[in-house]
């Protein structure tokens, strides 16, 4: 994770009240990125999948964008994996992630 940044507006809520949680779960979204096999970009397309077979678009917007400031991810890359959402989580939710990153 670049510099602790969480996305979601809980985060700061949990920094500023109790932030040696906060600590312990940066360190485990550090752990979780470190690609022991999978680098980076690939668990942040994964990462894209996932929120957007849930239908969160907020956080699939988050998602995407992160993905495409921090790796250069590309918006073809980003429909390729939707098109794995397409196939597992039916058309409503790649239509939401589409209209996301058609937007970006």
């Amino acid at each position: 994770m670049k510099d602790k940044v969480f996305y979601g507006e809980g985060m700061k809520v949990v920094k500023e009240l109790k932030p040696e949680l906060y600590e312990i779960l940066a360190k485990l979204n550090d752990e979780v990125y470190s690609g022991k096999v999978l680098d980076y970009k690939t668990l942040k397309l994964v990462a894209i999948a996932i929120v957007a077979s849930r239908c969160d678009e907020k956080a699939t917007e988050k998602q995407m964008l992160s993905a495409i400031k921090e790796l250069g991810i590309t918006k073809d890359e980003i429909m390729d994996v939707l098109g794995i959402v397409l196939l597992t989580s039916g058309m409503p939710a790649y239509v939401k992630a589409m209209k996301i990153l058609n937007k970006l």
